[in-house]
């Protein structure tokens, strides 16, 4: 990913229909996601349930305009504990990922859905259809953590 956005040019059409996760090249992998943001939201889980829910509270790094992460490259820099989503690793980081994301739902078995960039063309379609977090969070570093309860948003957005 681009800090400017996802390069989804020069791409197989529908390469996500016709290849395995993990058989995707690195700018495949990188183009499936839509770019919502909501990934970089803060998220509790429910110890008892498991139940995931998402926060408006976002990481300090997500430039809720763009919707991107201000240090993509570096970011284990900044916060060390940010996940690197991968095809190995999906089977235990699918559950807190978004319901709407990409990765989860081809792990799933589901289609993309039709406001997704790689069907729309455009990359200001999840914007669009009012998915992402575009506008909606606020910083961790201004909401105590008690507070995230108070956050809460309901999927999918």
């Amino acid at each position: 990913m681009k800090r400017s956005g996802i390069e989804r040019s020069g791409l197989t059409p529908r390469f996500w229909e016709k290849k395995p996760l993990e058989k995707l090249s690195q700018k495949e992998w990188e183009a499936l996601c839509d770019g919502c943001g909501k990934c970089c939201l803060n998220k509790l889980e429910d110890e008892d349930t498991g139940e995931v829910a998402l926060t408006r509270v976002a990481c300090r790094l997500l430039d809720d305009q763009t919707c991107r992460c201000a240090h993509y490259e570096n970011r284990h820099q900044f916060i060390p504990e940010c996940i690197v989503l991968k095809p190995d690793n999906l089977d235990t980081h699918a559950y807190w990922m978004p319901q709407t994301c990409a990765y989860r739902l081809l792990w799933e078995g589901k289609p993309l859905p039709a406001w997704h960039p790689l069907e729309t063309g455009s990359p200001h379609s999840v914007h669009e259809a009012g998915v992402s977090v575009q506008g909606m969070t606020v910083s961790e570093f201004d909401t105590p953590e008690e507070d995230w309860e108070d956050h809460i948003i309901e999927e999918p957005i």
